[in-house]
């Protein structure tokens, strides 16, 4: 995914697990050129909201293993990352990841969705967990989903 590998980057260039964040601003916006500094800061706000980095002791740490992200040398990530996405997508993302055909988790989860009546964000959920796929840190996002579309109301 190339959210990660754009988080992971500034980490495996200094070679650490921790940085100060105007050092991770400008290895995005200045060493690589990938974003302007107000992009890296959106993209630090989403990578924190979406579990890949956490603000310790005013620096960040990165949250999962950076030795298992090849950052290929052509590599430019996406603008299209710095967009929030929803449970639904993280989700599917993290299914896909764990090698879940993506087609067939959609299938499914649409399927839960129709059948048990839930929100598209907590079907995914409801599989991932049916699947053995950890996404225990989405369950608030999704469960928030229910009542945000009123869809829990008298059950």
């Amino acid at each position: 995914m190339s959210l990660r590998v754009a988080v992971a980057a500034p980490f495996i260039q200094n070679g650490t697990q921790r940085l100060q964040e105007n050092e991770f601003v400008v290895a995005l916006s200045l060493d690589r050129d990938w974003f302007s500094p107000d992009q890296s800061k959106r993209l630090l706000d989403i990578a924190t909201q979406e579990g890949l980095l956490e603000r310790v002791d005013g620096g960040l740490e990165v949250t999962f293993d950076t030795a298992e992200v090849t950052v290929p040398e052509e590599f430019v990530p996406d603008e299209d990352i710095l967009q929030e996405r929803s449970a639904f997508e993280r989700v599917l993302d993290t299914l896909v990841a764990e090698g879940v055909e993506k087609h067939e988790a959609v299938g499914a989860i649409n399927t839960l969705q129709q059948e048990l009546g839930l929100t598209i964000e907590v079907a995914a959920v409801v599989y991932a967990r049916r699947e053995g796929v950890d996404v225990a840190d989405l369950l608030p996002v999704a469960r928030s989903t229910l009542f945000d579309d009123g869809q829990a109301e008298g059950r």
